[in-house]
């Protein structure tokens, strides 16, 4: 502790900030994760400043920097300017693309920078190694977005379970109900949905859920198994007479993945849906919507795409003592938030991401808990995990407090391993020992 809180003191020093000015921030990547925590941070009690952004579309990096008065020799179109410059500020977001992660952790590393890195940690094993040693040996902080630990939800839970109220955990069931139009967005028309473009599903989208599991049962996974493949959107299952595209589409206003529905409701609407027609199209205008579904990636038809992600998963786990979980990561559900049971050798605790309902064998007792993350869902903010995290993340460092940072390098590489290890089990059908 006492090293990484030198650190941030030495950061403050070196830049010429007093203790007690803005945290001077840097973002690499201003897409719709970047400026979303941009936006958290902007707007908490901690001050920050934005000193510097990378961004290759000139649109959201002109609209970023506005925003946030970010100078102007200090907006970059590639996130590799920015960390060849001196560096601008204590600390840089990196909310690039995930095959770029360990890239510009060493690069940003080198310059001396602390780094807070959107997950996936990397997209290899050895990529996550890697970003371990580089920043331990730079003696920079480095946080990956685990953001399910930061919710007031989470914390409960972290809580009950620590003070023995349903005895000793036994087993867990948990549910990551993607949403069927998400999925279509992100992992069947978007950046994540080939190998070769992202990774695989299981990483790319539920490694806080694998660490989310460890961190609440509190011991390393000893084994895991798993299952899962592409199951339904595939070229055979089209219905007949579909279109490659939802605005040329005779059977479109019958199918639930209609790029139609979607993106134009994200135009009127607040929440989740306008977050993502915000990726769909760089102006909120029913003109620019309607370009990108005619030209971009967005308008295609689910069944008419490239993609190769499975779209429904199973986990196994086993951890150190016995205790063991199963995970269940779906595309086919509404979106909402994520479902956990827990059980103990006295009681159960049933939790829908923010009310916690826990059964007392001893009493027959129920007890509902409502964790009021201020109607945060999980598709808003991770009920709110976002916020919290970025809140950790920004006070550690005005403040010099790495405590309230819940983990660091390596817990989120030997996390990462046990993603790894369950993607080798999907694909050779064997249990693999950690």
């Amino acid at each position: 502790m006492t090293t990484v809180t030198q650190t941030f003191a030495n950061l403050r020093e070196h830049l010429g900030r007093p203790l007690g000015g803005p945290l001077h921030l840097a973002v690499a990547g201003a897409g719709a994760r970047g400026t979303g925590y941009a936006a958290l941070a902007a707007a908490g009690e901690t001050p920050v400043a934005f000193t510097a952004v990378a961004e290759p579309r000139d649109v959201r990096r002109a609209a970023f920097a506005e925003q946030h008065g970010v100078p102007l020799d200090h907006r970059y179109a590639d996130w590799r300017e920015l960390a060849e410059a001196p560096r601008l500020a204590d600390a840089v977001l990196i909310t690039l693309q995930d095959a770029q992660h360990i890239e510009a952790v060493e690069a940003f590393a080198a310059r001396g920078y602390d780094m807070l890195l959107e997950k996936p940690m990397a997209t290899g094993l050895e990529e996550c190694d890697r970003i371990a040693e580089v920043t331990q040996s730079a003696g920079v902080s480095l946080t990956v977005c685990h953001v399910m630990r930061y919710s007031p939800y989470t914390r409960r839970l972290k809580e009950l379970l620590g003070s023995g109220r349903i005895g000793d955990l036994v087993s867990v069931q948990h549910l990551e109900p993607i949403g069927y139009w998400h999925f279509a967005h992100s992992y069947v028309r978007g950046n994540w949905r080939r190998e070769d473009l992202s990774s695989f599903l299981l990483l790319t989208k539920s490694c806080h859920d694998i660490d989310w599991l460890g961190h609440l049962v509190g011991r390393p996974v000893t084994a895991v198994s798993s299952f899962g493949s592409l199951t339904h959107f595939r070229t055979e299952n089209a219905p007949a007479g579909a279109g490659e595209r939802c605005i040329s589409c005779s059977v479109e206003p019958d199918c639930p993945y209609s790029a139609r529905k979607l993106y134009p409701i994200g135009l009127r609407e607040g929440g989740v849906k306008r977050y993502f027609t915000r990726v769909v199209a760089d102006e909120m205008t029913t003109e620019a919507v309607e370009t990108a579904l005619a030209k971009g990636p967005y308008g295609r038809c689910v069944y008419a795409c490239d993609n190769d992600i499975v779209d429904h998963q199973v986990v196994n786990l086993q951890y150190d003592g016995g205790a063991t979980a199963s995970f269940t990561l779906t595309a086919f559900t509404p979106q909402e938030n994520r479902h956990t049971k827990l059980f103990g050798t006295h009681g159960q605790i049933t939790g829908d991401g923010r009310t916690i309902e826990i059964y007392d064998f001893r009493t027959d007792e129920r007890t509902v808990i409502d964790t009021d993350n201020g109607g945060a869902s999980a598709a808003e903010g991770h009920g709110g995990g976002d916020a919290g995290l970025i809140e950790a993340f920004v006070r550690a460092h005005h403040e010099g407090r790495p405590e309230l940072l819940l983990t660091g390098p390596e817990a989120s590489r030997d996390s990462h391993r046990v993603v790894f290890s369950a993607e080798r089990s999907r694909r050779t059908g064997q249990v693999v020992r950690l």
